[in-house]
């Protein structure tokens, strides 16, 4: 997820303020029951306002469960229709009294503004979801922000002079100077975004559920003549509010669903790769190790991986594929199959990754690349030749306290081609442990935007000094998670801890 998405906090703000729009507008709608001019167009006015309102918090709620870019940019348009019903009710409530003349020129250009900002909403909304493009798309881009900054500057001037209207001594509203300055905007904004609709390439019933916000109002406005104002306009806005989101959002949620039926299969193909099972090596006293993979996505990145190379020699790998989601899983599962076929011809761990390093070069024609962390443990002895492409520290632990060991790094796999890798070598006793792990660990972050660490996850391996690789694992990620709170995990998080016996 980016970090534009709408957070669920504002969503609860902006459902508050859409329930709050609509229960004023049905205290306000009170005022035609007790008036002795109450005739069918009052309560025709109210009923439209109130139904209006309250449906657009209903649609709002049900924005709320989605958390893209599009659904800010509806959210938003409905708050402003929410706040446009309301506002029509105030301006009713006030209108030709000359007491209230003040409130009721500024309720005239707030509701001015508001049909200003609700048409560009409308061109963000169908942009993102729709998929505009070319060169029409990127000038609307640019354009109509700027055009919409002079559209509410031009509004902002019938404060010193009656540029588009005017409410006199008595309260009573009229147009002023120049009126069709201020439809300037709505007219070029609204034609652009149809034009762009109609020469986009999405389905037929998603173009036809957009143009209604445009062509229903406009049907409205000729069918009535105007006759009853704003009242049926605001329910012809609901009405095309009400059509966007259930065709629209039904026909991407569909797609949604396959897809994450999709991405759902490519988890459990990713997750069938890793071995799972623990203790794989039942009958071997020597040793004991367990692993973890949680990705941040449907699928990941990252991978661990462990195998016997021969009878004496068993080989661990941990790596972390840049970027994320299913191009990286796909790259994740090229990296995986290369090292694991080089790693079982028995050679040296440097060797592994320089001809790693060649395959991926040779092979691929992206811009990613692999950080990874190799070791082989001669079982017997407990000599481990490592080597490092650029990949987290690794942590070892003798006489139960743990420590990072800053091992030489090397460049990266698949980033450079004829590149040499070297090897160290760590010598393990009975009881020593050691656990290597993505940047996910670390880099976790919590609602505040501070990293996890380093020194948290050293604090917490310290704290497992008598347990085993797997409850290690486990309380680690309990603190990682502790830490974190209710942050969204934005990284694949991978861990492996290996306890060498004797």
């Amino acid at each position: 997820m980016d970090n534009n998405l709408l957070n669920a906090k504002t969503l609860r703000i902006g459902l508050g303020l859409s329930v709050a729009f609509a229960l004023g507008s049905m205290i306000l709608c009170l005022q035609f029951f007790f008036s002795p001019e109450i005739g069918p167009y009052a309560l025709f006015h109210a009923g439209t306002d109130v139904l209006g309102a309250f449906v657009c918090a209903v649609l709002f709620y049900g924005c709320m469960g989605q958390i893209e870019r599009t659904t800010r940019s509806f959210s938003l348009l409905l708050l402003m229709a929410n706040a446009s019903f309301f506002l029509n009710e105030l301006i009713w409530f006030i209108c030709d009294t000359a007491r209230w003349r003040g409130l009721y020129f500024g309720s005239c250009m707030l509701s001015k503004w508001l049909n200003l900002v609700m048409i560009y909403l409308f061109f963000l909304y169908v942009r993102e979801t729709l998929h505009f493009s070319g060169t029409l798309a990127r000038w609307a881009d640019k354009g109509l922000p700027i055009l919409l900054i002079i559209s509410v500057l031009i509004v902002f001037t019938n404060v010193f002079f009656p540029v588009s209207f005017l409410v006199d001594v008595n309260g009573v509203y009229s147009q002023g100077a120049l009126p069709w300055l201020e439809d300037l905007y709505l007219i070029i904004a609204a034609s652009v975004t149809t034009i762009l609709i109609v020469s986009c390439d999405a389905p037929r019933r998603q173009k036809w559920a957009a143009m209604s916000f445009i062509l229903i109002p406009v049907a409205e406005f000729l069918i009535s003549g105007g006759a009853f104002a704003y009242a049926t306009q605001y329910g012809a806005v609901l009405l095309s509010l009400i059509l966007m989101y259930s065709i629209i959002f039904n026909d991407r949620s569909r797609k949604l669903a396959s897809t994450q039926t999709e991405l759902m299969m490519a988890n459990r193909i990713q997750e069938s790769m890793l071995p799972s099972i623990f203790p794989t090596y039942s009958g071997i006293k020597e040793f004991e190790l367990c692993a973890s993979m949680n990705p941040a996505k449907e699928v990941g990145g990252d991978f661990y991986d462990f195998f016997k190379t021969d009878e004496d020699h068993l080989a661990l790998v941990i790596a972390d594929v840049s970027g994320k989601g299913v191009p990286a899983a796909l790259f994740m599962m090229i990296s995986m199959t290369i090292i694991r076929n080089y790693a079982k011809l028995g050679i040296g761990a440097a060797e592994i990754m320089t001809k790693v390093n060649e395959a991926l070069c040779a092979d691929t024609s992206t811009d990613m690349f692999v950080t990874a962390w190799i070791g082989i443990l001669e079982i017997s002895t407990g000599k481990m030749t490592c080597a490092n492409a650029g990949h987290e520290y690794p942590v070892v632990c003798r006489n139960n306290r743990y420590k990072l060991l800053k091992d030489k790094h090397c460049f990266v796999l698949g980033g450079m081609q004829d590149i040499k890798y070297s090897e160290y070598t760590i010598q393990l006793e009975k009881g020593d442990k050691v656990f290597v792990y993505t940047d996910g660990v670390p880099e976790a972050e919590n609602e505040e935007h501070e990293m996890f660490g380093t020194e948290k996850m050293l604090n917490a391996l310290n704290r497992t000094r008598n347990l085993g690789p797997g409850d290690i694992l486990k309380t680690v990620r309990r603190s990682v998670d502790n830490f974190v709170g209710r942050a969204e995990q934005f990284d694949d998080m991978t861990m492996l801890c290996l306890e060498y016996r004797g």
